[in-house]
């Protein structure tokens, strides 16, 4: 087989939440699956993330999966649910759900289960208005086991927004006896004072870096590692271009090699040249225009592979995703979630 691999490592996934979990001073730690796991395939790594407290996804299907796939530990939907049928399926599963809107109440007192409420501290994008949070808890009663925001600018640790939201968010709760949570990746460990009862780590669990500035977390370890399979090597003289367009053209006699990789595994088609991959342990650019199922790459200047032989599109020290990230102008969990169905996942344990 020749087509690209993702290789999961559950043993850097336990490791990364054990270190999160260490600096949390005793906060319960919701890890975020959601989208497949940023692109590691939850039904791979949910039996490793068995010291979490809780998971969390974004959809009821993606929970229903877990369920599927025999997942019995804790799981809250973080978009909640959409009708009282979806209320019902939920409450049949065990699920955990969030009220985020009005009208989710009523689909929660027709079907009864567990939920948390989401407060809108300054977001806007999901949450109650702090003013209706009393009457929402008095109405759905013992049903509520937390109350929960969500940050707009955690990934900016100095944004002044998120202490102003963490203020609203502790006047709206102070006279609340229940359990709290604010915190995302970037907040749990930019923003300690955010931690509170329950911290809300994602992408931080895979190893890859919350920040806006993509800086890599010393304590964290890349989860995958992203090959493409070597296909063809060919030679180019210069003046000679290679790919759709032609939008690349050898200044010198070159060497390309062929990688079985392309858009249509979710690899992104309109990356800016020069973007870097590992041959043989060192790096080397990506030339002329990513296609559906190839990608070409500069290997003049390295050792050249061979047909066969596997490059690294990201995932090690020497290559860590958030460096292909800011090559590409976009963030790791574009990248992560991005790869589709026909990149294989293999988990590993190093």
């Amino acid at each position: 087989m020749t087509g690209p691999v993702a290789t999961i490592n559950l043993t850097a996934l336990e490791r990364n939440l054990a270190w999160l979990s260490s600096r949390t001073a005793g906060a319960k730690v919701m890890a975020v699956i959601k989208a497949n796991a940023y692109g590691h395939d939850a039904s791979l790594i949910w039996p490793s993330l068995g010291a979490a407290d809780a998971l969390a996804v974004a959809r009821l299907d993606e929970a229903l999966a877990l369920r599927a796939a025999g997942c019995r530990q804790n799981v809250v939907v973080l978009t909640g649910v959409h009708s009282v049928a979806e209320a019902e399926l939920a409450a049949s599963h065990d699920l955990y759900w969030v009220v985020h809107a009005r009208h989710q109440i009523d689909f929660a007192l027709a079907a009864a289960g567990r939920v948390w409420v989401k407060v809108d501290t300054g977001m806007h994008r999901l949450g109650l208005p702090a003013v209706d949070l009393p009457d929402a808890l008095a109405r759905l009663g013992a049903m509520v086991v937390g109350v929960m925001s969500h940050f707009a600018c955690a990934d900016d640790p100095v944004d002044a927004a998120n202490e102003r939201q963490l203020a609203c968010f502790s006047a709206t709760t102070k006279d609340v006896n229940l359990s709290r949570s604010m915190a995302n990746s970037a907040a749990l460990l930019g923003q300690p004072s955010s931690h509170l009862d329950w911290v809300r780590p994602g992408i931080a669990l895979f190893g890859a870096s919350p920040f806006a500035d993509l800086a890599p977390v010393a304590g964290l370890t890349p989860v995958m590692t992203l090959r493409a399979t070597v296909i063809a090597v060919s030679s180019l003289q210069p003046g000679e271009s290679v790919g759709y367009g032609g939008q690349w053209c050898a200044a010198r006699p070159s060497t390309i090699a062929a990688l079985a990789l392309g858009y249509g595994d979710g690899y992104p088609r309109d990356i800016p040249p020069g973007v870097p991959v590992l041959v043989n342990g060192k790096r080397a650019p990506i030339v002329g225009r990513v296609s559906m199922d190839l990608t070409t790459v500069d290997v003049t200047d390295v050792e050249p592979p061979l047909p066969g032989d596997q490059v690294v599109l990201w995932g090690t020290c020497a290559l860590p995703v958030e460096d292909v990230a800011r090559a590409i102008g976009t963030i790791p969990y574009v990248l992560t979630t991005g790869l589709g169905d026909r990149v294989e996942r293999r988990v590993t344990r190093e």
